[in-house]
C-alpha cells in the first residue's frame, strides 16, 4: 500500500506508520535523538546515500518532525542543521519502545551498542505502558478496545 493510500486511512497506527515505516526514517530519528544535526554528520554516521538522506530529511521537515535552522561556520556559506521539533521530540517513547523490543528479541551477541541512563540519578531508562488512572503496568491482554463512534 502506498504512503498516500495509508495516509487516507483514519487509523492512528496506520498514519504514523506511513511516515515512519521506512528504515532510514527511523534511523535518522535515532541519530537526531543522539544529537546529530548536520547533513554530513547524518550521512557519515549512517552510511546513507545523499539522495536518500535528502529525501528523508525533506519529508521529516515537511511533516514538522524536524526543522531546518541556518548556521554558518567562519568563512563558509550558510548551511542548515536539522533539529527535532516538539512533534519530533514526542517520538522519543516510540523509539525507546522499539529499542526495548529489539533488546529483548533481536539483540546482537555483542550486546547493545549504547545504553541509556537518567541524567539526574543515573538509573537505566525503561519504557512502560500504564493505565492513566491507576498507573498499573499493562500488556495487550489487559486492554479493551472501544470504538469512539
Amino acid at each position: 500500500m502506498s504512503r498516500v493510500k495509508v495516509a487516507d486511512e483514519s487509523c492512528t497506527v496506520a498514519l504514523p506508520a506511513a511516515l515512519l515505516g521506512e528504515r532510514w526514517t527511523l534511523l535518522l530519528l535515532r541519530q537526531a535523538f543522539l544529537g546529530t544535526r548536520r547533513f554530513e554528520d547524518f550521512q557519515s554516521s549512517m552510511d546513507i546515500s545523499r539522495s536518500v538522506l535528502t529525501d528523508r530529511l525533506a519529508l521529516l521537515v515537511e511533516e514538522g518532525v524536524l526543522r531546518r535552522v541556518a548556521y554558518e561556520d567562519a568563512g563558509t556559506r550558510t548551511r542548515h542543521e536539522y533539529r527535532l521539533t516538539e512533534k519530533g521530540l514526542d517520538l522519543y517513547p516510540v523509539l525507546m519502545a522499539l529499542r526495548k523490543w529489539g533488546e529483548r528479541w533481536m539483540q546482537p551477541e555483542a550486546g547493545p551498542s549504547f545504553t541509556l541512563h537518567h541524567r539526574d540519578c543515573g538509573g537505566d531508562v525503561d519504557v512502560r505502558v500504564e493505565c492513566a488512572t491507576c498507573r498499573e503496568d499493562l500488556t495487550a491482554r489487559d486492554v479493551t478496545v472501544r470504538s469512539p463512534r
